[in-house]
């Protein structure tokens, strides 16, 4: 696997996992429904820079495995992979749905900011992701730790920006469109956990061949 693939199956499984409705998302719906688009917004850029952090967290993470021999190494990607073949039976396997947004209580936009990244900090899910995908398409054969976390900490933020942005921005109809269609929410789901299947199947033959490569 070169850099460009992973980056792009990097990228793939972050739409996936970013696009489902979670936390994240209510957070959003909540603070533009009731304080209007700036509110929303302010939590979007509260969400992100908790996205950047986890990938602060990813590298730090790959700097030690990486330092671990090869064999040891090779389980984690292995457990990675049969990490994300366990997100894709739970997406799969469960019926997400999204009940009615409720109402916050007013605050400031920086008070929202700091919510939205502790909401983001404090989603045990989203170190369980990182510890099992980054170790995946983060590796000192593509090049310097560091660069390569500032491109995924820039495609993090930047979905997180795209998807929840637009979410923000068109509130009330994404809201409707949640609420209102639980079947969308069911196969959004579905459709990610496809996506982790995919990957999930690729890492674990990557993983099974790192000896052979090495």
């Amino acid at each position: 696997m070169d850099y460009g693939q992973a980056l792009g199956i990097f990228t793939v499984l972050l739409f996936g996992i970013i696009v489902v409705p979670g936390m994240d998302m209510v957070f959003v719906l909540a603070n533009a429904l009731t304080s209007g688009r700036r509110a929303g917004l302010a939590a979007v850029a509260g969400i992100m820079i908790g996205g950047a952090i986890h990938t602060l967290f990813g590298a730090l993470a790959v700097g030690v495995l990486t330092q671990l021999p090869m064999a040891i190494f090779q389980a984690m990607v292995l457990i990675g992979a049969a990490y994300m073949g366990w997100i894709c039976y739970s997406l799969v396997a469960s019926s997400i749905t999204v009940g009615s947004v409720g109402r916050v209580a007013a605050r400031s936009e920086m008070a929202i900011l700091r919510q939205g990244t502790i909401t983001c900090l404090l989603n045990p899910k989203a170190y369980l992701f990182v510890l099992a995908v980054y170790p995946q398409y983060m590796r000192p054969s593509f090049g310097p730790i560091w660069s390569q976390a500032l491109v995924l900490g820039c495609l993090t933020v930047a979905m997180q920006g795209l998807i929840y942005g637009a979410l923000a921005l068109g509130a009330s109809r994404a809201r409707d469109g949640l609420t209102g269609h639980p079947q969308v929410t069911i196969w959004i789901g579905r459709g990610a956990g496809l996506l982790f299947l995919i990957a999930a199947v690729f890492t674990a033959w990557h993983g099974a061949t790192l000896h052979a490569g090495a």
